[in-house]
């Protein structure tokens, strides 16, 4: 076993929560820039994708959004990479700037009537470019905010990793709330789909700023000397399993959270029937709590250990996903389907909050940032970025109910992998202060 880093010995309790808000802040703002595309697909897929119908238009949305995912495994490759040898704020500093860029792009594209083709290949530019950023802040916050946690408390101060990417999807779909009942439907789906892409862009810009004032950790300071800083050989030669249990873990992780929260709105609309603004209202709820009980269920970890909770939570995902979302689909009243969602999250809380935490204790501090990053890239791009398009395709085929046995069968997979971890609660190699 490779020797534990550098303690963050010394750190007080007040630099350590303001370092977990500072790197939270940022974790925020870039996953409210990535899913106000999805938030908002169902506005502007005309404008890009003229002459489909409705499912067409949002399978073509769809494949850009999986484009998207195609750039994280290089962005979390190279990323990774300077996170290991430039430091853990200076990646994420990169990052943010990244997606500022690529979400004021979309809130300025003009349209497909307006230059034709050219509009969808600039779209997926923009998410290419946000693509390449999201791509390096999972791995660069994860590690960052698991290495600033401390170890006694490490799964709940790095469970707000997960609270904070899901407080960005729902201030996505708050926004969208707030707009729809400020604008007409025609001024929604004519210009004010733009609104979330211009506040996220400036959004990212105050985040730069906050980010250039973060205190470094010391794992990373300590790792400086290493000669094996950041290097992808080093990776996959020293920790091929670990490697690989993340791919497994991540695959199911993000397969079943699209399908549970960013398909699910379109699920709802789709196939339930309700109204965009309802199912939007639905979601917003089930995001609301699912937010706040990451933490409840990080704290947890820190007791039972974090490889039971995430096999355990997959597993009860795994049983729950046929049998709840074939429910979903035939549900008549929103608070119905509510409480059918939230039994799919409930269930996804036991990966969500602590991945960050048990994907980071896996690896010494020289590589932990790429160890982290690009086998969850990897993973995400395959399974998560494809989750909205084989959902909408097996439904244009007529076999929708084979996409809940798909997202299934990963989890049951994930989960026996994560019953075979070891208790990274008492064999972390990240020091214990």
């Amino acid at each position: 076993m490779a020797a534990k880093d550098s303690a963050t010995g010394g750190l007080s309790a007040f630099g350590r929560i303001k370092a977990i808000l500072g790197g939270s802040a940022g974790n925020l703002v870039e996953w409210y820039d990535w899913f106000a595309y999805t938030s908002t697909s169902l506005y502007f897929a005309r404008h890009f994708f003229p002459g489909e119908d409705a499912v067409g238009q949002q399978l073509q949305t769809a494949a850009i959004f999986a484009a998207g995912f195609i750039a994280r495994p290089l962005g979390a490759w190279l990323m990774g990479v300077y996170a290991d040898k430039g430091g853990r704020r200076a990646a994420l500093t990169l990052s943010v700037a990244m997606m500022s860029l690529g979400s004021f792009a979309i809130a300025i594209l003009p349209t497909y009537a307006q230059i034709g083709v050219w509009a969808q290949l600039l779209l997926l530019g923009a998410r290419l470019v946000q693509g390449l950023s999201l791509g390096g802040e999972y791995g660069a916050s994860a590690t960052y905010m698991s290495e600033m946690a401390g170890a006694k408390r490490r799964g709940f101060w790095s469970s707000f990793q997960y609270t904070t990417l899901v407080a960005g999807q729902l201030t996505a779909l708050l926004v969208l709330v707030i707009l729809q009942h400020t604008l007409s439907k025609e001024a929604l789906d004519a210009w004010g789909w733009r609104v979330p892409f211009a506040i996220g862009g400036a959004l990212a810009i105050v985040v730069f700023w906050i980010r250039t004032g973060l205190e470094e950790t010391r794992s990373f300071i300590a790792a400086e000397n290493d000669a094996n800083r950041g290097s992808t050989l080093a990776l996959l030669r020293e920790h091929p399993k670990e490697t690989a249990a993340i791919l497994a873990l991540t695959s199911a992780g993000s397969l079943s959270f699209y399908a549970y929260t960013t398909y699910m709105q379109k699920f709802l609309v789709n196939t339930t029937g309700f109204a965009k603004d309802t199912a939007t209202g639905i979601m917003a709820g089930v995001l609301i709590i699912y937010m706040l009980i990451q933490p409840g269920v990080g704290w947890l970890s820190d007791h039972v250990g974090r490889k039971t909770t995430m096999a355990v939570g997959l597993a009860a995902g795994a049983l729950a996903t046929f049998p709840v979302m074939s429910a979903i689909a035939t549900a008549d009243a929103p608070v119905a389907a509510f409480g059918l969602v939230m039994i799919l999250v409930l269930c996804h809380s036991g990966y969500s909050a602590v991945n960050a935490a048990i994907k980071a204790e896996l690896f010494p501090a020289h590589v932990r940032a790429l160890g982290v990053a690009l086998p969850y890239a990897v993973a995400n791009a395959v399974f998560g970025g494809t989750a909205e398009y084989v959902a909408g395709w097996l439904k244009k085929l007529g076999h929708e109910s084979a996409f809940y046995i798909y997202v299934a069968l990963v989890m049951a997979v994930a989960a026996v992998v994560a019953a075979r971890l070891r208790n990274t609660n008492k064999t972390s190699l990240i020091l214990d202060d």
